[in-house]
């Protein structure tokens, strides 16, 4: 029977998770949360921009978690997930470039 603090694992699969510690997640964290708040109150909630713009941040921020917690079996697919957080979050940016540039 093994015990619960048997540590015999250490070493076969890394270290993962923990990704509420890193920056990256707690910036799209606070950008998801900004995004949620802008989007309604700036953007009509029955747009396909609004729904967009929430999902894009949604992702970056998920594919980050997600990438931490793959972290421990698969680096290429850890490295997969945060390239897909950056495209989300890079899709986002330029949506907000958008609503600048039609605010004008």
């Amino acid at each position: 029977m093994e015990k619960k603090d048997d540590k015999s694992w250490d070493g076969i699969i890394g270290a993962h998770g923990g990704y509420r510690e890193l920056k990256s997640f707690q910036n799209a964290e606070l950008v998801y949360d900004a995004t949620v708040k802008f989007c309604d109150r700036f953007v009509d909630r029955k747009s396909r921009t609004h729904d967009q713009m929430v999902q894009a941040a949604r992702s970056g921020r998920q594919n980050i978690a997600e990438g931490s917690m793959a972290s421990g079996t698969s680096k290429k697919t850890e490295l997969k997930l945060v390239g897909v957080a950056r495209a989300s979050l890079e899709e986002l940016l330029l949506d907000y470039e958008d609503f600048c540039v039609s605010a004008d």
